[in-house]
C-alpha cells in the first residue's frame, strides 16, 4: 500500500529565515519541556500526594507522548500544519491546568498522560522545518531545531526543580499554562500556512504506518537504535532526583534540576552533528553516539561522586543529541511526502523506549539501587552499539 501526500504553501513558497528557524526551535523546546517538568519534582509530589504510585507519573507522560505521536503526528501529512500546531498548544495548556489541580496520584497520572499526548506539537514542528528547508541545508536546519528541543528537555528540569522547591509542584504546572498559550500565539504569528494535498481517510493514513515500517530497513534500524539510546537517557533522568536525595548526597529537587544546565552542553552537539551528517553521512556519528552513551554509564557506575555524575551527564546528553539528529537525517531522506508519518514511527519508537527506560529504572532502583540502574543503562547502550555494528558489517564497512 502506497499512500502519498505532498505539501504546498499559500502564496509564494516561504523562505526559511534564521528568525523563523530559531522561533520554531523555541516553540519545539517549550512544547517538549512539558513532559519533563515532573522528573525533578517526583520526590516532592510523592510527599504531597502521599502515594508511592507517583513514580509512574514520568512513565505515563512518556506513554502519552508515544500515543500522541502515533495518533496525532501523522495528521501533519493530512491537515494544515500551522492550525494543527496551534491547536495542540491550546489543548496542552488545558492538560497542564488539569495536572495543577489533580487531587490524587491517579488523576495526576491521567493528566500527565494527556500532557504527553498534546506536547507532540514538537513533532509537528520538526518535520515542518525539514519541509521548509532546502535539501542541502536540511541537516543543519533539523540540528538547530533539535538544539531547541534539547534546551527544552534540559532546562525544563532546571526550572521545575527550582519552582518545585521554592513554590510547589502545582505552581510549576500553572506556570506552564501561559507558556503554552504564548507559544500558540507565536506560531499563529510566524508560521506559513501549508496546503497538504492528496487527502485520505484517517484510518488509511494510520494503516500506512505499518507499510512504511516494513518498507524501510533504515527506518527500523534508526528507530530501534534511538529507542535504546533514549531508554538509557530516561533511565538516568528518572532516577536522578532519588539518587541525589540519598544520604550520600542529601540534595533536593533544585539540585536535580541544575543538572539540566550541566547537560545543556549537549545542545552544541545538534548543529555540529547536523553539519557533519550533511557532509560525511550520519552513520559513523550514530555508532559513536551509542559508544559514548555506554561510556557515560560506565562513568556513573565507576565514578560514584557528584563530579562523576556531572561528567557523565555531559557525555550522555551530548551522545543522545548527536544520535537523534543523525538518525533524523537518515529518516527524513527516505520519502519526503511521508515525512510526518516516518517521523511518527521514529519518534514513537523513541518515546516507547523512553517509557520503558523510566519503568525499568524504577524497578532497578527498587531491586538493587544505583548499581543495578547503572547495569541497566550500560546494557541498553551496548545493545544500541550492537545494532549499529551489525549494520556496518552487513554493508562491509
Amino acid at each position: 500500500m502506497t499512500v502519498e501526500t505532498t505539501m504546498t504553501f499559500a502564496g509564494q513558497p516561504p523562505i526559511l529565515s534564521r528568525g523563523l528557524t530559531l522561533s520554531m526551535a523555541a516553540a519545539a523546546g517549550f512544547s517538549v519541556a512539558n513532559i519533563y517538568y515532573n522528573q525533578p519534582m517526583l520526590g516532592i509530589m510523592e510527599h504531597d500526594l502521599s502515594d508511592g504510585s507517583t513514580g509512574f507519573i514520568a512513565t505515563a507522560t512518556q506513554l502519552g507522548y508515544a500515543a500522541g505521536l502515533f495518533l496525532l503526528a501523522p495528521l501533519g501529512d493530512l491537515l494544515e500544519r500551522r492550525a494543527l500546531i496551534i491547536g495542540q498548544f491550546l489543548l496542552l495548556a488545558g492538560a497542564l491546568a488539569a495536572m495543577a489541580i489533580a487531587p490524587n496520584a491517579g488523576l495526576a497520572i491521567l493528566a500527565s498522560f494527556f500532557i504527553g499526548v498534546f506536547a507532540t506539537a514538537t513533532q509537528q514542528i520538526v518535520p515542518f522545518a525539514a519541509h521548509l528547508s532546502s535539501p542541502e541545508r536540511r541537516g543543519a536546519t533539523v540540528g538547530t531545531v533539535m538544539a531547541g528541543v534539547l534546551c527544552g528537555i534540559l532546562f525544563s528540569r532546571t526550572l521545575a526543580g527550582y519552582v518545585g522547591t521554592h513554590a510547589g509542584w502545582r505552581e510549576m504546572f500553572w506556570l506552564g499554562v501561559p507558556l503554552a498559550v504564548g507559544m500558540a500565539g507565536l506560531m499563529a504569528a510566524i508560521l506559513p500556512q501549508s496546503r497538504p494535498s492528496g487527502a485520505m481517510p484517517y484510518a488509511t493514513l494510520i494503516r500506512s504506518l505499518a507499510h512504511l515500517w516494513r518498507e524501510f530497513a533504515e527506518l527500523r534500524l534508526a528507530a530501534a537504535t534511538q529507542a535504546l539510546i533514549f531508554a538509557a537517557f530516561t533511565t538516568f533522568w528518572t532516577i536522578l532526583a532519588l539518587r541525589l536525595q540519598a544520604p550520600r548526597f542529601a540534595l533536593g529537587a533544585d539540585a536535580a534540576g541544575l543538572f539540566g544546565v550541566v547537560g545543556a552542553v549537549g545542545v552544541l552537539a545538534a548543529p555540529v552533528a547536523g553539519r557533519i551528517a550533511d557532509r560525511k553521512g550520519p552513520h559513523p556519528i550514530i555508532l559513536t553516539s551509542a559508544a559514548l552513551t555506554l561510556a557515560s554509564w560506565m562513568m556513573f557506575g565507576l565514578w560514584q561522586s557528584l563530579i562523576g555524575l556531572i561528567a557523565g551527564v555531559v557525555v550522555l546528553d551530548f551522545a543522545v543529541q548527536s544520535a537523534l539528529v543523525s538518525n533524523q537525517h537518515v529518516i527524513y531522506a527516505l520519502r519526503p511526502e511521508a515525512r510526518a508519518r516516518i517521523n511518527t514511527i521514529f519518534m514513537g519508537a523513541m518515546f516507547l523506549g523512553g517509557a520503558g527506560g523510566s519503568a525499568l529504572s524504577s524497578l532497578a532502583w527498587s531491586w538493587g539501587g544505583w548499581t543495578t540502574v547503572c547495569a541497566l543503562g550500560m546494557a541498553l547502550a551496548f545493545l544500541a552499539m550492537v545494532l549499529q555494528i551489525a549494520r556496518s558489517v552487513r554493508n562491509g564497512r
